[in-house]
């Protein structure tokens, strides 16, 4: 055992000099070259707001909303709606925020997001997204990996998988989350080899990341020299088994993370100025603006996807009680967050998008009630691009007079996943895995770049 493990560090080194240089052949090597890609984007954050934000009371205003308040949904709108989100149609809920025109372009935003309203000139809405699931999870799997059951790879691990990563030090897909939000399908692997799934990290950074105490660096690399030969032998045995090449991997990022991850989640080096960009000198802002921070950090460093998410956006009862805290919890980061791209001159290659799995209705459910809320919907809600090449202050799309369904130029997950590897110059047909003798899509069966995203 001691004879055949003898070469174990010298294999790893060739086998890193070989990945830097692109040399590496098998396995290791992604379907697309960077390299020779033209979009602008060379890295994503998605901004998932779990939950469900409401449309009508965050990027799609609707006058007529509030002047039909208490009333059901006119007859002529009402047979436009599709079958899954007919119900109710009475009792629709003007919206308690008002909408003010923001920057050069004057795109209106509710006052929910002055802070993101300030960066209006840099942001695109899609006003006219649309699916057929009203179920959080279904709905989530949908927006995230194409599919409602939930078994198909994220479109983080679809990116990772097709452009692999520009840092050899921290993982490639970071996952963080502002409170318990989220179902693990929506950043998975799926059918995809393991290694592509996302990481689940926190403020603090890598779980479990530090070096034991007494275990000197040099120790350290020879126990994961001896543990990475003995995972390999093993793995041979095993042809076709993922998880295990994803942990032989593990243990070797693992390695080269207790230099570089500590460093990278390190928030005490920033100015203070910056740090008050995010509110992280506001109890209420602090941890998702110091998440925010954070996925700055992560890009300026290499890593290619990052997916933040927060969580309680459902609002049955109560709109305001649910969404003017939350929208307070993210507005300043997520505004932080732009701003701080274009100050280090990483949003052009950065391409952030927000949103939810679902929009909500615009009637109101518990209408008796003194303070009632929305109930789901997802025949028309509102989606945002921003960086990467995206030309801001614009809306595409519409949805009816009253904000139930997507009447104009409707948009479907596949759609926004195709206009997603758009931007980073992926032709969505020509990033495919073979699963089951079936050449695989991003897109499933294929969607439509949306156009007059990009400049």
């Amino acid at each position: 055992m001691l004879a055949r493990c003898g070469l174990g560090v010298g294999s790893l080194a060739l086998t890193a000099l070989l990945a830097d240089e692109g040399r590496l052949c098998g396995r290791d090597n992604t379907p697309l070259d960077p390299k020779k890609l033209t979009g602008k984007a060379k890295s994503l954050i998605l901004l998932f707001m779990g939950g469900g934000p409401s449309q009508v009371d965050t990027f799609d205003p609707k006058p007529l909303l509030s002047k039909l308040n208490g009333q059901s949904v006119p007859e002529e709108i009402a047979r436009g709606i599709p079958k899954v989100a007919r119900a109710p149609l009475t009792g629709l809920l003007g919206s308690p925020y008002t909408f003010k025109k923001y920057g050069q372009s004057g795109l209106p935003v509710s006052d929910l997001f002055p802070h993101v309203g300030a960066c209006a000139d840099d942001i695109c809405v899609i006003r006219s997204c649309r699916h057929d699931s009203p179920i959080h999870a279904p709905a989530e799997y949908i927006a995230t990996t194409g599919s409602a059951i939930g078994d198909r790879p994220s479109v983080g691990a679809w990116l990772h998988y097709g452009l692999g990563s520009e840092t050899r030090d921290l993982p490639g897909y970071v996952v963080m989350k502002a409170g318990d939000t989220g179902r693990p399908a929506a950043w998975s692997n799926g059918f995809l080899p393991a290694r592509h799934q996302g990481i689940v990290c926190g403020a603090a950074g890598v779980p479990n990341v530090a070096m034991p105490a007494g275990v000197s660096s040099r120790a350290r690399a020879a126990q994961l020299d001896l543990l990475g030969e003995l995972n390999r032998r093993h793995a041979a045995g095993h042809p076709g088994d993922t998880g295990l090449d994803a942990r032989v991997r593990s243990f070797e990022l693992a390695a080269r993370m207790q230099i570089a991850a500590p460093e990278a989640f390190d928030l005490a080096r920033e100015l203070p100025a910056t740090k008050q960009l995010y509110g992280l000198d506001d109890e209420d802002t602090a941890e998702f603006g110091g998440l925010c921070l954070i996925a700055r950090r992560l890009v300026e460093r290499g890593v290619r996807i990052v997916q933040l998410r927060h969580g309680g956006w459902d609002a049955h009862e109560s709109l305001k009680k649910n969404h003017t805290p939350q929208a307070r919890q993210t507005d300043k980061p997520i505004a932080g967050l732009l701003q701080d791209l274009k100050r280090t001159e990483l949003l052009d290659s950065t391409l952030v998008v927000w949103g939810g799995e679902f929009g909500r209705t615009p009637t109101a459910e518990n209408p008796g009630s003194p303070s009632p809320g929305r109930n789901h919907s997802p025949s028309g809600y509102s989606v945002w691009f921003a960086g990467g090449g995206v030309k801001g202050g614009q809306a595409i799309g519409a949805t009816d007079e009253v904000g139930y369904a997507a009447v104009e130029r409707p948009v479907s997950p596949h759609d926004l996943h195709a206009t997603l590897l758009h931007a980073f110059g992926i032709d969505q047909h020509a990033l495919y895995y073979v699963h089951d003798n079936r050449k695989e899509l991003v897109t499933v069966n294929g969607g439509e770049v949306i156009a007059g995203v990009f400049k």
